[in-house]
């Protein structure tokens, strides 16, 4: 089996890189450890920033995206009985955000690629790279009971952080920063209409709190919890009793309850992964970097890394030239680290750190009056929210 490049990962790096570089008649094929079902309904981000529409718009994904997604033009801080909105429009000169499952995004990926026979192979199990400093590297993986072997080009590993890409570089030549967080977040996936036409994040002396949707009719909502919490010792009334003593802080505002379909926890980790090449294998996404939810870049910043990496096979192929890909980390990082840093800002703002002294809580009110009052200020939360133009 043959191909220019071997993607592994289904998630919507690798399937939005499979899809681009057919556009351009470049042929990949996409590995992908689990079934088509649970890919398609594996629930994540669902914050789009503008670039990320702009993309997938240009690359003929918007019809259902346009259609179905929630635009938004701002979202409110509450913190203790007060209220801030970040106006977007105001703010920004028009950009926002859209409100778009991960999950519709990889549905409408998967339905394109499929027109290409064998260009996702579900089920790919016991992936391993072998190769990837000569010239034609390999993906040797089981599907169906059987060894298959896959030689191409180039590999790039999407496969997230707990992937066989990332491990495949020797530790020797990996250069990474991390951050871990003494709190998690509980999410619940809810039935029913949203409390607020957008989002709410509130800083609470209990904790930090989130009101989100998915669509018009399921609400996404989360509260910060211990990361040593177990989903069992939360029953559905302390959830809600959390959320309604968290957000329920302004006059005349109500969280509506539903039925509540999932529920989990989540750790909350930073990490940068800045080796994002190794020969001829490239990383994208959650394969070689991590955020905090709280500034909702994660989604954003693999399709950031993935219009780099496309520019750079296509330059390849088209001129011969290796310039884009040599500089691929480069291109990367910078928008990289400004998401890591926005991500950081947020959840330094919004949580309840368990060991901040009384000085820490003081300097964490004084950042949220400013930015109540300053309009500079709301000016550049908004500003890296909807996110910056990347790619080429």
């Amino acid at each position: 089996m043959r191909t220019q490049v071997g993607i592994i990962g289904a998630g919507p790096a690798g399937l939005l890189l499979s899809h681009l570089l057919d556009r351009k008649g470049i042929g990949s094929i996409v590995l992908e450890k689990q079934s088509r079902p649970y890919v398609e309904n594996r629930v994540r981000a669902g914050v789009l920033e503008q670039g990320t529409v702009n993309l997938l718009e240009k690359a003929g994904l918007g019809d259902r995206l346009l259609k179905e997604g929630m635009r938004h033009h701002g979202f409110e801080i509450r913190a203790g009985s007060e209220s801030h909105r970040i106006d977007f429009d105001a703010l920004t000169g028009g950009r926002g955000i859209t409100v778009y499952g991960q999950q519709e995004v990889v549905k409408d990926l998967i339905s394109l690629c499929e027109q290409r026979e064998g260009a996702i192979l579900f089920d790919a199990q016991n992936v391993e790279i072998c190769g990837v400093e000569e010239e034609n590297p390999r993906i040797r993986f089981n599907q169906a009971g059987e060894a298959q072997e896959l030689t191409c080009d180039w590999v790039a590993g999407c496969d997230g952080f707990y992937g066989v890409s990332r491990a495949s570089i020797p530790d020797s030549k990996i250069k990474s920063f991390s951050r871990d967080y003494p709190f998690a977040w509980l999410g619940i996936l809810v039935e029913a209409a949203p409390s607020s036409d957008e989002l709410i994040y509130a800083n609470h002396e209990d904790g930090f709190a989130l009101h989100s949707m998915r669509s018009k009719r399921l609400t996404r909502n989360y509260i910060q919890c211990n990361p040593n919490d177990k989903i069992e010792s939360w029953s559905e009334d302390r959830i809600w009793q959390a959320l309604h003593d968290r957000l329920e802080t302004i006059p005349d505002w109500k969280l509506t309850e539903g039925k509540i379909l999932e529920k989990g926890i989540t750790p909350m980790r930073s990490y940068v992964c800045e080796t994002m090449n190794f020969g001829r294998l490239f990383l994208a996404g959650d394969a070689a970097h991590i955020v905090p939810p709280t500034g909702a870049k994660g989604m954003n910043l693999a399709v950031s890394d993935i219009s780099y990496l496309s520019a750079a096979f296509i330059a390849w192929y088209e001129t011969n030239t290796k310039k884009l890909l040599n500089q691929y980390s480069q291109d990367c990082l910078q928008h990289v680290w400004r998401g890591e840093h926005f991500s950081w800002y947020m959840t330094k703002l919004l949580h309840k750190f368990p060991d901040s002294s009384s000085f820490d809580q003081r300097l964490q009110r004084s950042e949220l009056e400013y930015l109540f009052r300053s309009a500079a200020a709301s000016k550049s939360l908004a500003e890296n929210y909807v996110g910056f133009e990347f790619g080429r």
